[in-house]
């Protein structure tokens, strides 16, 4: 295995009608890792995705894939990559089977081991038993196995996902995932992204991006550490009244739903939450008001405001 990073952003630059999508971004994703892209629409995830896969090229800044350049090399790197865009595109009207096999000749698989290696993921993805029924019958999750298993028919090294979970329900998204983290490591490196901040739970390590800048990258606790201030969680009643009064009385807060309550950056957090009990108590509203660790999506929304994912 080459020492080489299975990706290399060095201030890649590009731009859709003078407007830039992606804007000096510099990133590194090592060999065997499941590396997240996060970031609300817009953030600028496709685009890198597209650029990694030598679908668009960058307008500026330099990109390797696999230690190769992405616009001098797109062929050699085509071959060794999988890429499921948003909008894969499997036939609804064949089976996952012939589904499969237009896959494995596309990619070139030779007939001495396609058999086997279809075989091999199906069991793994647990379809083989729906080898006979047509795509456009499968539910969402299981049309998603069926794009990974597509991907990976050719055994690439660079697994490429944009947004493979968009749209698919709560328990095939985890399903999903866990075939994610059973499949990477060793010659598989794993780039996926996601609007979905729980799933950062799932990356090794991880990028957010926000109107095509990377705002920070590492695993979780360097992430993390993005987040300087500390975090208050406000239970009341009425969460969202509490909310509106507290940014009236507090000009300049930063504060966020979170569930059934709310959650609120402060660098004095003592003086912050004897405040808060103030004005929601002198509005005649009982409150819980304690210091907590901030989670991912608490670092998320205190950089970028609310999260529209």
């Amino acid at each position: 295995m080459t020492d080489a990073p299975a990706v290399e952003l060095d201030g890649v630059v590009r731009t859709f009608d003078g407007r830039a999508a992606l804007d000096g971004v510099s990133l590194r994703v090592g060999r065997g890792e499941v590396f997240g892209l996060l970031g609300p629409d817009g953030a600028g995830k496709s685009t890198m995705m597209r650029i990694v896969a030598t679908v668009l090229p960058p307008t500026s800044g330099a990109a390797r894939t696999l230690g190769l350049d992405t616009v001098e090399d797109s062929t050699g790197i085509k071959r060794r990559i999988g890429y499921m865009s948003q909008r894969f595109g499997l036939y609804p009207d064949l089976t996952v089977a012939e589904n499969v096999r237009f896959y494995a000749d596309l990619y070139g698989v030779g007939p001495d081991s396609r058999p086997r290696r279809s075989g091999e993921l199906l069991q793994r993805v647990g379809m083989l038993e729906f080898s006979g029924r047509r795509a456009g019958k499968l539910s969402g999750g299981m049309k998603q196995k069926l794009a990974l298993v597509c991907a990976l028919i050719h055994t690439p090294e660079l697994l490429v996902l944009d947004e493979p979970t968009n749209g698919v329900d709560p328990v095939s998204r985890r399903e999903f995932w866990k075939l994610l983290r059973e499949m990477a490591g060793g010659e598989l490196t794993v780039l996926v992204s996601t609007a979905y901040l729980e799933e950062a739970e799932w990356c090794d390590r991880m990028a957010l991006l926000h109107e095509g800048r990377v705002l920070a990258a590492g695993d979780r606790d360097e992430v993390a550490g993005l987040m300087s201030d500390a975090v208050l969680s406000i239970s009341t009643s009425a969460p969202g009244r509490a909310r509106k009064l507290l940014e009236e009385s507090m000009p300049g807060l930063r504060a966020w739903s979170w569930g059934d309550r709310v959650h609120m950056a402060t660098a004095s957090p003592e003086k912050d939450a004897q405040r808060v009990r103030s004005i929601l108590l002198e509005a005649g509203m009982e409150c819980e008001v304690e210091r907590v660790e901030p989670e991912l999506e608490d670092v998320f929304v205190a950089a970028v405001g609310d999260w529209d994912g």
